[in-house]
């Protein structure tokens, strides 16, 4: 059987749940102000921008082809990624694999 003292020493050397309860409170704190709450506002810029792709924008897809939208649909852009005297290459590509856009367009366009 321990003394008295010691029995209290030992008491007040064991942390309790409160004091470890504070440091991963202030982890999770840091980890939402500087990596979770960033990413999610960049996460819904690239969705509005993507959702706003129409006629004439100049994009950048995830694959690295530049090209313009000549053709919009719900799910699927047509980009013109190159134009010769006599031809014009198209592609068609999903609109979620729009990395970004390069210039905004005018609206619609001749063809």
């Amino acid at each position: 059987m321990l003394n008295l003292p010691a029995e209290a020493a030992l008491k007040a050397q064991s942390p309790g749940g409160f004091e470890f309860l504070i440091p991963m409170v202030a982890i999770f704190a840091i980890f939402y102000f500087l990596l979770i709450r960033p990413q999610t506002k960049r996460q819904r810029e690239h969705d509005a921008m993507q959702k706003s792709l129409q006629k004439g924008d100049v994009v950048v897809t995830t694959g690295g082809l530049h090209g313009q939208v000549t053709g919009v649909t719900d799910d699927v852009l047509t980009l013109e990624i190159a134009a010769t005297k006599t031809d014009r290459i198209r592609v068609k590509c999903d609109r979620a694999r729009v990395e970004r856009r390069v210039a905004q367009g005018k609206g619609e366009q001749e063809e």
